[in-house]
């Protein structure tokens, strides 16, 4: 399988080039150059398989410059570190399904991603003979999820920005208390979008990245997205067993349009009608929301909100989508992110027909957000992080008779502890691992800076890993 870029303008390159490039050489993001399809009676044989052996038949659809045995150990050493024997449960709470992406290290979905795109990485380094520098930033969870996928890693040094303050206080213990002499957490003055953008800026400057060795943990990194793509596959298996509809709608929490695009891979991958709509649901900050509903594709301010990890306004995995949506004309895609770039804005009304027939939307407020963990915790005596609980009010909107919906629950309610319990009146039980992190007095090591970008450039320099 052969990747290229977005904007067109590198020659294709193999699966192993394509995740050490992360973002591509001309600005664009990396995509396989034709997605494979499914047949029926290959979805039907996979239904007997384990999580980690249906990683194994979707992933090797899209890598084939590494040898299978390899890549099963890579797969299976991945998601040997979660505490749950099927990886990803799938658990019925009323009329919704509730797909559990967290129960790997860090408590969150960006674990499924982040330990396999780890191992990936030792993997080639060790077979290159060569060293990374991993730069990313994060909105709350990817940050610590990388760093657990790499701390102590002796080929990699990893430098995460995130926004001071506008994360929660286990996301930000997850991140600033691991010591190794690997990890660099940074904290800048401003917002995830602040951070996203000096990351995307030193990627383009293509001879720092050269020098610096960088690497891309953000979702910007197309391993990243396949790894994301098969929990999809894995849900749909699961309840098409269960259902007598076949056919299943996704409610997915939505802000860097990462995790919804895997869904969107997904349902092109699989035989027709398995996967119905892809839900995008958003908090406050709702520009994908705005895109689906009316083609508006506009900057506006970030509005801080309980699930920071939406609080996003340029999706940086936008524009694999948009490529698509343009027919796969790297030139019109070029253009179009050129325009954003210049004028913060995108008129897309023209393309309402296929963007809705491709995603349906709903939003939820702050109020939304309470009442929604509130009731399903009354009605239920299950417990939703703030995310998890966007995404489980916009389907109980959504839902329509006879339609099995899946939600995504994408963080351990205790990473939210402060909101969750002020929604249910009663105080958590904390997993072990979040009782450790706010141990009074627990070490920890993070540089505060200001979101200038030549800043973040010297510091990254200064404390990269060399040949």
């Amino acid at each position: 399988m052969q990747y290229i870029s977005t904007r067109g303008g590198i020659d294709s390159v193999p699966f192993t080039k394509a995740v050490m490039m992360g973002l591509a050489d001309d600005g664009g993001l990396l995509l396989p150059r034709a997605i494979p399809r499914i047949g029926s009676d290959t979805y039907e044989e996979w239904k007997q398989l384990s999580y980690q052996e249906l990683a194994f038949e979707i992933m090797s659809r899209f890598i084939d410059d590494i040898p299978e045995a390899e890549l099963r150990e890579i797969i299976n050493r991945s998601y040997s570190t979660f505490d749950a024997e099927q990886v990803v449960p799938i658990v019925h709470q009323g009329p919704l399904h509730i797909m559990e992406l967290f129960h790997g290290p860090t408590l969150a979905f960006k674990d499924i991603a982040l330990q396999f795109l780890g191992n990936i990485f030792e993997y080639l380094l060790e077979k290159n003979d060569s060293i990374m520098n991993v730069l990313g930033a994060t909105s709350g969870d990817t940050g610590s999820a990388a760093i657990y996928g790499v701390r102590g890693k002796e080929r990699i040094n990893i430098f995460i920005l995130h926004p001071k303050g506008r994360i929660s206080k286990v996301q930000e213990k997850q991140m600033t208390t691991v010591m190794d002499d690997n990890v660099f957490n940074i904290a800048i003055h401003g917002t995830f979008d602040d951070g996203q953008a000096i990351v995307k800026a030193l990627f383009n400057d293509l001879d720092f990245k050269e020098q610096q060795n960088l690497g891309a943990i953000n979702s910007i990194n197309w391993a990243r997205v396949l790894a994301q793509v098969v929990y999809y596959v894995h849900a749909c298996l699961h309840i098409s067993s269960h259902e007598t509809d076949k056919a299943t709608d996704f409610s997915v929490p939505t802000g860097n349009f990462g995790d919804i695009f895997a869904g969107y891979i997904a349902k092109r991958m699989l035989p027709e009608g398995t996967i119905r709509k892809l839900l995008l649901a958003t908090n406050s900050n709702d520009i994908l929301s705005r895109m689906v509903s009316d083609g508006d594709y506009s900057l506006g301010d970030v509005v801080a909100t309980s699930s920071p990890s939406m609080d996003i306004q340029s999706a940086s995995n936008f524009e694999r989508y948009l490529y698509y949506l343009l027919d796969e004309e790297p030139g019109r895609t070029r253009q179009a992110m050129e325009h954003f770039a210049e004028n913060g804005k995108m008129d897309l009304s023209d393309f309402q027909v296929q963007i809705q027939r491709d995603f349906t939307t709903e939003k939820a407020s702050e109020a939304d957000v309470d009442k929604t963990i509130s009731n399903f915790y009354k009605e239920y005596g299950y417990i939703i992080d703030p995310h998890t609980a966007v995404g489980v009010h916009c389907a109980l909107k959504h839902q329509k008779k006879g339609i099995p919906v899946c939600c995504l629950a994408t963080a351990h309610p205790g990473k939210f502890g402060d909101v969750v319990e002020k929604s249910i009146l009663k105080e958590l039980e904390l997993p072990q691992a979040i009782t450790d992190l706010l141990t009074p007095g627990r070490e920890s090591r993070c540089e505060l800076m200001d979101a200038d970008k030549n800043l973040i450039q010297e510091y990254v320099k200064a404390h990269a890993k060399k040949t």
